[in-house]
């Protein structure tokens, strides 16, 4: 036991699990600072939001493209995340998947600046998508298939064609104040619902 009254062991693993909390508050203060400035933000604004010293940020990011990378990780993952509990938790499977094409959009619009940010290294660029879809298509697939499943939209639909096509309505939201991607994706999603 040590003087905290923990094992080593268990104070090694409280640490990491400290460690792991630092680094999602870096992430979401970055994804934060990059939604609203741009992914060529200072770091000290990162830092700023955060509430910790710029030398934080590069202890655990060296590079801005290592920051650049992790948050857009984070990112994936916690959308992968949110489907199962959104299914779980929403009234209705329909429900579920309006909230979660919600949330993706918010995350599309803001990768498009991260993947602009990556473009010049092709390699990293493309296993970065590969993880995309990866995480993200089968929690779409499972989304359509409940709703499906209910009766609230019809079958058959392909995760993959709407999820490109929910990208592709995204494009330029970040370039014109007067184009409302959030507005014409709740639209696509809407034309999905079963009628009569």
């Amino acid at each position: 036991m040590d003087d905290t009254g923990q094992s080593p062991a268990g104070a090694a693993g409280s640490k990491r699990k400290d460690a792991r909390r630092n680094q999602q508050t870096l992430l979401d203060a970055a994804a934060a600072v990059f939604a609203a400035s741009g992914v060529d933000a200072p770091v000290r604004d990162i830092a700023a939001e955060a509430g910790v010293g710029v030398g934080t940020i590069y202890r655990h990011f060296p590079t801005r493209a290592d920051l650049v990378i992790a948050v857009y990780r984070h990112q994936v993952d916690a959308c992968a995340e949110a489907g199962p509990e959104l299914l779980a938790s929403s009234p209705s499977a329909f429900t579920a998947l309006e909230r979660w094409v919600d949330l993706f959009v918010g995350f599309l619009v803001t990768k498009h600046g991260l993947a602009a940010a990556l473009h010049n290294d092709s390699a990293g660029f493309e296993t970065l998508h590969a993880y995309f879809l990866d995480r993200l298509l089968p929690v779409c697939a499972r989304l359509l298939e409940a709703a499906a499943a209910s009766g609230e939209i019809r079958a058959g639909l392909d995760a993959y064609p709407f999820m490109r096509g929910i990208g592709n309505l995204c494009i330029g939201a970040d370039s014109d104040p007067r184009y409302d991607a959030r507005r014409l994706v709740a639209l696509l999603v809407a034309g999905l619902r079963r009628t009569g």
